[in-house]
């Protein structure tokens, strides 16, 4: 089975102990995932821009535990037993593939640098960066191959989105015609032309509370969605265009994409049965100065969202002080307490040298 080892667990006590820490940042879909089948196999291939400045911090000291798989689990150093039961999940799921654990003791401690469970992929900046720690840890006792995939594929099994974390500054996951390698296990690097990795994010948080549908059960939801069949279609043929448009620096038509892929989203909640919506008044009044700002500007602004309410504005750097600009003297104002994220891409994850 790929990434499961053959290791036997006989080892030394005093070499089943230390430190290890990661810093793995958020993504945001250009080409969105909605929908997954078991394990979080992804219906609809997706492709992401990698984030800088939000990201998730992870460390865990390990030890020798002579009962078994046992772990903490720490959030702004406070312990948060409330997020156990999604971690027993991904432990139950991954353990297979990291033997490892089944001697080890684990003290987990993350934190985020931007709010939590408000549709700036937290999961998936959480994740990865756990996920990386634990590879980390059977690095240390045995050789792993790849590193890096290993990494992504046991993202994936916490939150698929996190898969797509590991690599910087753009990741496609899930299988494409287009791209060669692509598969649903994992996620692998997407080059990007010279103009495109010199994007920038600038988020704004219109709402900084926690989502009121959860992405698992909007996941869920897509498995009777009267419109499946054709948004997997759609995700399908919106990732051909955006990958030429993105070859022969096509700006307009890529932020058309770009665009039309963030509403779908959002359409695809609600049609939904029970429908939902994760807007709020204010994010659709950005959109609306969004356009119509586009419209007397000649540059390369678009928007897109997650699943939440808060916005995600990309833009060459050229544009830079041109959107900084529009979005302290027009946007400021329907975001929660005028607070915004400055971001750009990224090369991915680093690895945290001491605790």
């Amino acid at each position: 089975m790929i990434f499961k080892p053959t290791y036997k667990l006989d080892f030394d006590k005093e070499n089943l102990s230390g430190f290890t820490g990661w810093k793995s940042p958020s993504n945001i879909a250009l080409i969105k995932y909605w929908g997954k089948k078991e394990l979080q196999i992804p219906m609809n291939p997706s492709l992401s821009f990698t984030l800088t400045n939000c990201y998730s911090s992870t460390t865990i000291d390990y030890s020798f535990s002579k009962d078994g798989f046992k772990y903490e689990f720490y959030f702004h150093d406070e312990l948060k037993p409330e997020f156990n039961k999604k971690l027993d999940i991904f432990f139950e799921r991954v353990i297979e593939y990291l033997p490892v654990l089944q001697k080890l003791s684990l003290k987990i401690k993350s934190k985020n640098t931007f709010p939590h469970s408000s549709g700036i992929a937290s999961s998936a900046s959480a994740f990865s960066s756990l996920a990386l720690c634990l590879v980390d840890i059977e690095k240390s006792i045995t050789k792993i191959d790849d590193f890096y995939s290993k990494s992504s594929f046991i993202s994936r099994l916490g939150s698929g989105s996190a898969c797509r974390s590991v690599y910087g500054p753009a990741a496609i996951w899930g299988e494409t015609n287009i791209v060669a390698d692509s598969n649903n296990l994992y996620s692998i690097p997407f080059k990007l032309s010279k103009y495109f990795d010199q994007y920038c994010d600038t988020i704004l948080i219109v709402d900084e509370g926690s989502k009121s549908v959860s992405s698992s059960v909007g996941h869920d939801l897509m498995n009777k969605h009267q419109f499946k069949n054709n948004r997997i279609l759609q995700a399908n043929k919106n990732f051909e265009k955006i990958n030429q448009f993105m070859k022969h620096q096509n700006v307009s038509d890529f932020s058309k994409i770009v665009e039309n892929e963030a509403l779908t989203l959002h359409a695809m909640m609600l049609s939904s049965n029970p429908s939902f919506i994760l807007f709020k008044p204010n994010t659709i009044n950005i959109i609306n100065k969004v356009w119509s700002f586009r419209k007397q500007n000649d540059c390369s602004l678009c928007f897109t969202l997650d699943a939440g309410a808060n916005l995600h504005l990309l833009y060459h750097k050229n544009d830079f002080d041109l959107v900084q600009k529009f979005v302290k003297n027009e946007l400021l104002v329907f975001c929660s307490g005028g607070k915004y994220i400055d971001d750009k891409l990224g090369s991915g994850p680093e690895k945290i040298i001491s605790s």
